[in-house]
């Protein structure tokens, strides 16, 4: 598979740190994909993990170092810390070994329409206002992702394909999908309170392009579950790529198949 070179290139929620994270995924999606700018849009290391019990494996070391490599090559890497490496935020407006870190930042898109791009987690209500309760949560996710590892071991000797039980249990819960229509909706007030044409962010664990609330909403997804990237082309065209989904047909000479949304959001000024 060749590389692809992209005009933009968005990740968010990798959580370095946990053993849920699918770091390998992302180093052969960095292998195979590259762009003049890559944001890091939070939570790509999950100190709330760390201060529980040091994990650390050497794939995510590399994970590191291929990003650094980016950098040394001329790739504009921007990393905008989430509430799971808030410790970040005591560097915005420097470097880490050439990678800028900020709070939030205007992405300008090749068609001249602007995006703010910013994690989110300071629109999760929860996060902002019962901070225990987010970690509770947090805890909740990291028993669920232990029990689908299991229930996907059981599913591969059968021959079954992968099976996220986080992703059908948040789309099952009514209260969960209220959550996430509520974000988006914040999400995107704060877009246009910027006077921006729409907003990129992480957070919440699920890749979506939308315009649903008068503004551009796109979310990268994550790299613990999904293993989603947004992508800007050099059109201007916005995608959102699924790299399990290749790595499932691999053996089938095709371009990385992409999430069944709107390639392309379009905003009146």
């Amino acid at each position: 598979m060749s590389e692809k070179r992209y005009r933009a290139l968005f990740i968010s929620d990798v959580h370095l740190g946990a053993r849920g994270s699918q770091a390998n995924l992302l180093i052969d999606f960095l292998r195979h994909n590259d762009a003049d700018v890559i944001y890091l849009v939070g939570d790509i290391i999950d100190g709330w993990q760390l201060r529980r019990g040091w994990y650390w494996p050497q794939h995510h070391n590399d994970l590191v170092q291929k990003i650094l490599r980016k950098v040394r090559k001329g790739t504009q890497v921007i990393y905008l810390p989430g509430n799971h490496d808030e410790f970040l935020r005591d560097y915005f407006g420097t470097h880490l070994g050439g990678i800028e870190v900020m709070d939030q930042t205007i992405h300008t898109a090749a068609d001249g329409k602007r995006f703010l791009v910013i994690h989110g987690d300071s629109f999760d209500v929860v996060v902002m206002h019962a901070r225990w309760l987010a970690h509770l949560g947090d805890w909740a996710y990291d028993a669920t992702l232990y029990l689908n590892r299991w229930v996907n071991l059981v599913r591969r000797k059968l021959g079954l394909t992968y099976w996220s039980l986080s992703a059908w249990a948040k789309f099952k819960v009514k209260k969960a999908v209220n959550f996430i229509g509520a974000f988006e909706e914040a999400l995107s007030t704060e877009a246009r309170r910027q006077k921006v044409d729409g907003v990129i962010c992480g957070h919440i664990h699920h890749a979506s392009i939308h315009d649903m609330h008068g503004v551009a909403y796109m979310n990268c997804g994550d790299w613990v579950e999904s293993c989603t990237a947004l992508v800007e082309n050099y059109d201007g065209r916005f995608e959102i790529l699924r790299w399990t989904a290749v790595k499932s047909t691999e053996d089938e000479a095709a371009a990385p198949a992409t999430v069944p949304l709107p390639d392309r959001i379009t905003v009146d000024a």
